[in-house]
């Protein structure tokens, strides 16, 4: 069977492909970015008929009506990152905070810790040979689509085809639907001055040759407002937003001096804007990996001259 009739023979609408989730189930929702929308928003048009169902996710963008009070007794939301579309049920109790290093969530899946039932990802379009990109996000989804009982992709032609340890075969894909919806968003905040100062500041520290992680915040967005003077600067994070487009471009960063793939972005995951998503779309400068593998303290001590900025 070619790759095209097995794609036909899988595609569903939404709400038959949550048909599949059941009471007691635990179901993974591709995080960040790459929220898959319009399966969460079935799923949810599901909750009455549903009892006892966890959800599991890093942080997801967009909505989280599983997340509300009317839902209580049809799904208990567990995050490993309280995003702030869950931080109320979080407070509330309606939901559980799992705080764990993000290198080391998949193990859970692989040593059966967290059973994954139906994981529910959102992908690229299938190439000639029929794989599909994981786009904005591998993270820690590849390892949860790979350990799941249940794969539920969301095929959208608006996800870019990122590269690396990033795609799955239409074979591990239970079911299917299409979409072409405008991927999540994440664009980048207003910079108060006083963050502005931290960024200059702690661009000063930052040497030449540098390998640098990015974290998620007001404080790593200004430093790299601050970054034009320096050269041969390398990426190898856990995440990039739109500011490393630029630095890029002008040949700020070029990945050069790295000591652990040289001539790579190493990355997990993308927040951004449509821009970022168009940059890195069949890119080969960029590589992405599952968290396991950026976050890995082994790896990382690799790199040579490795900088971490956070907030």
């Amino acid at each position: 069977m070619s790759w095209l009739e097995t794609y036909r023979r899988k595609r569903c609408s939404a709400d038959e492909a949550v048909q599949h989730i059941r009471a007691g189930n635990t179901v993974y929702i591709h995080p960040g970015c790459a929220a898959p929308e319009q399966l969460v928003r079935a799923m949810v048009r599901r909750g009455p008929q549903l009892r006892d169902v966890k959800v599991i996710h890093l942080l997801t963008a967009g909505s989280a009506d599983y997340a509300q009070p009317e839902m209580a007794q049809n799904f208990r939301h567990v995050a490993f990152f309280a995003g702030a579309n869950v931080r109320r049920a979080i407070n509330e109790g309606r939901a559980d905070f799992i705080p764990i290093f993000l290198g080391e969530i998949e193990a859970l899946f692989a040593n059966g810790s967290v059973h994954v039932h139906v994981a529910l990802i959102h992908v690229s379009l299938p190439d000639e040979h029929g794989f599909c990109s994981y786009g904005v996000g591998v993270d820690t989804t590849k390892t949860a689509a790979e350990h799941a009982d249940i794969v539920i992709a969301q095929v959208n032609p608006k996800m870019p085809r990122s590269l690396g340890d990033s795609f799955i075969h239409l074979n591990k894909i239970d079911h299917l639907i299409e979409v072409e919806d405008d991927i999540l968003e994440h664009p980048q905040g207003q910079i108060s001055d006083i963050a502005n100062k931290i960024g200059s500041n702690i661009a000063g520290l930052i040497e030449d040759g540098s390998t640098l992680q990015l974290g998620i915040g007001e404080i790593p967005d200004a430093v790299l407002h601050y970054l034009d003077t320096k050269k041969d600067l390398g990426i190898h994070t856990e995440m990039v937003s739109d500011g490393v487009v630029g630095l890029i471009e002008r040949g700020v960063i070029n990945n050069e001096k790295k000591t652990l793939h040289p001539g790579k972005v190493i990355v997990g995951f993308v927040l951004g804007t449509r821009r970022l998503y168009d940059f890195i779309d069949n890119n080969p400068i960029f590589e992405f990996h599952p968290s396991s593998y950026t976050n890995d303290p082994f790896i990382i001590s690799r790199n040579d001259k490795q900088v971490a900025i956070n907030s």
